[in-house]
């Protein structure tokens, strides 16, 4: 249910814009000899033609509406030209829309506050620029206004043809303007100029709604398209909304709406204005009651989210009629398609946002059979999400499975799936100082430091935050046991180690270029401390520079059992112990090849023969016999 939010103090000014027929504009800019002709855009589906997406203005002149196919929109227009989307894996790939997309966003950011609310649609917070065009160049003391904005629609302004452009202008420099009026006179220069130059750098068009907020801008965007703007002044609002159907406003077009209008009988927004707020509170609740309260009267305190890229990542595909899945081999078939596609798009956020996905979704919708009118839904399911490819199949697949079992019980047949997506959420910037592990594996040259990952990382050896293997460096640290022994050249910034022996790991390692033992990028404490402890045959101490006998006893302690460990550093002398206890087998599975031979040697250490003594034969385990 929708909540109230406290409006600003300060009168903002607010705008939304939204690109015209996107996925045409974009097939048009891809393939120029589109352009002014009779254009749609199909999904991928080859029954009845394919479902339209997108209709340009020339194809709707004839007809053509979005919610036909493509074998009736050509009934409806014999010459429309009918692009279907880019196919990948079996359905369609939206990455040439989204990477245009993100080209407007980049332009539009530069002079506010910026959400992307969708592929296609922004909100813009224009305040701050807004004050400072007008206290510094303030429209009324402009000797020119831009071109652009004079085409611009006022709400409640005279739009006489022949003196329209010369009525905007005027409303533009009114010295007699409240400064809210004032305020989004700014605005509406500032966006004018916007629209054109993402016309000119993108080749698209778009049509803006600007406003005090964002319910305002929303609702006004579309009402003359396309590549158009209009304004909606403080004294229009009341007006504006009084005939304006309930159904139409965001967060009243289900239940909600169905509620006012069975209810209350209101049909329009002007019809909530003849309700008192406590009587609204009383059938909706405190804060639903008082949003419905603002809502009629054109208040709205949401605020444009300063962001740029998508709060999560979808990947899905519908299965109508015939095409429904019946049985686990296809789900997981499909599953695996989806799956490999998010993969991608959050290693690609990963490696060029910073970002990180935590939650792994999975959505679908089932039907069972002879029960057509069942009412239980499939249930989506979460879990933490783990990065990699073949990770990401096999917990989905996992959710699937816990999903239809209480979906459906323990029977394995007998229901349909029409719907199947997953999601990646929860999605959060890697802190400032923060690197994936790899980074260190590779060495620290400055190659390897102007990435979170090498480009040729493979999925499966990707880091996942859920596993700790994104680490802040602290200090290099030299490795040393009687199970195993690294002689490391101090003054090789990468710290490679040069030889390993000893009876904890196999003489010799595979050799990784920059690689290095894990020991060396864990933290440990602060130096100038003495401490000694033994935990199931290792042995941490803590020293300062002053001091090695800790570290001596450590390793002669070491001698006489094939575990102990003792870690310290290069630059300050401590040392700390990780106790092999502690070590969950699982994570270890999560890291790469090389630190997994390294940790399994503290783990499980190799056996090694032992020179023969004289006379040590089996018999000498034995007891002499009695006589």
């Amino acid at each position: 249910m929708p909540v109230a939010r406290p409006e600003p103090q300060e009168p903002r000014v607010i705008a939304h814009l939204d690109l015209d027929c996107f996925y045409v504009q974009v097939e048009q800019r891809r393939n120029p000899a589109l352009r002014g002709q009779p254009t749609a855009v199909v999904q991928y589906n080859d029954w009845k033609g394919g479902g339209l997406i997108a209709v340009s203005y020339e194809a709707r002149k004839f007809g053509v509406k979005r919610s036909m196919r493509g074998d009736e929109a050509k009934n409806v227009c014999p010459g429309i030209n009918l692009v279907q989307v880019p196919v990948s894996r079996d359905k369609a790939d939206l990455n040439v829309y989204r990477n245009a997309g993100s080209e407007v966003v980049a332009i539009l950011s530069t002079k506010g506050k910026c959400e992307r609310a969708s592929i296609d649609e922004v909100y813009l917070d224009l305040t701050d620029a807004a004050k400072e065009m007008h206290l510094e160049s303030p429209p009324e003391s402009s000797e020119s206004i831009f071109e652009e904005a004079t085409k611009s629609n006022i709400l409640d302004l005279p739009s006489d043809v022949g003196d329209r452009e010369e009525n905007v202008k005027a409303w533009l420099c009114r010295a007699d303007a409240n400064y809210q009026d004032k305020l989004l006179a700014c605005g509406a220069i500032l966006v004018a100029q916007l629209r054109v130059k993402v016309l000119e750098e993108t080749q698209f068009t778009c049509s803006a709604g600007i406003a005090h907020n964002k319910m305002l801008a929303k609702l006004v965007s579309g009402m003359h398209k396309p590549a158009q703007q209009t304004v909606v002044p403080s004294s229009s609002v009341q007006d504006f909304l009084a005939s304006l159907p309930v159904k139409k406003m965001k967060q009243l077009g289900g239940k909600l709406g169905s509620s006012l209008q069975d209810d209350l009988g209101v049909e329009t927004v002007g019809d909530l204005l003849g309700f008192t707020e406590e009587k609204l509170q009383e059938y909706y609740g405190v804060n639903t009651g008082t949003w419905l309260w603002k809502t009629a009267r054109g208040i709205s305190g949401e605020e444009v989210e300063d962001r740029l890229l998508p709060k999560s990542h979808g990947c899905g595909k519908t299965f109508p009629g015939p095409k429904a899945l019946k049985n686990n081999s296809s789900v997981k078939s499909w599953l695996d398609k989806l799956c490999e596609e998010l993969s991608e798009r959050i290693q690609s956020d990963l490696s060029c946002n910073k970002r990180v996905a935590q939650t792994l979704t999975l959505h679908a919708r089932a039907s069972k059979e002879n029960e057509g009118n069942s009412m239980k839904k499939f249930p989506s399911k979460s879990c933490p999400l783990r990065y990699g490819t073949g990770k990401i199949q096999e917990d989905a697949m996992k959710l699937f499975e816990s999903g239809l079992h209480d979906f459906w019980g323990s029977r394995n047949a007998g229901w349909s799936i029409t719907s199947l997506s997953v999601t990646a959420s929860k999605i959060f910037d890697i802190p400032s100082g923060t690197n994936s592990i790899l980074k260190y594996i590779k060495g620290r040259s400055s190659d390897a430091s102007s990435a979170i990952l090498d480009s040729s990382s493979t999925p499966e050896s990707t880091p996942s935050v859920d596993n700790k293997l994104y680490m802040t460096p602290v200090h290099e640290e030299r490795c040393e046991s009687s199970s195993m022994k690294e002689d490391c050249d101090s003054s090789n910034s990468a710290k490679q180690c040069s030889s390993i022996e000893g009876k904890g790991l196999p003489k010799k390692l595979p050799k990784v270029q920059g690689a290095g033992s894990i020991l060396k990028f864990l933290s440990q404490s602060q130096p100038g401390q003495h401490e000694k402890r033994n935990f199931d045959g290792l042995i941490c101490s803590h020293q300062g520079p002053e001091s090695s006998s800790g570290a001596s006893e450590a390793e002669q302690h070491g001698r006489d059992n094939i575990n102990t460990a003792v870690v310290h550093s290069s630059g300050s002398g401590d040392t700390w112990m990780l106790n092999v206890e502690d070590i969950d087998p699982a994570v270890v599975g999560e890291l790469p090849l090389e630190i997994q031979r390294e940790i399994q040697g503290w783990i499980r250490p190799l056996k090694q023969a032992t020179p023969k003594k004289r006379g040590s034969t089996i018999s000498s385990y034995f007891s002499p016999a009695r006589r």
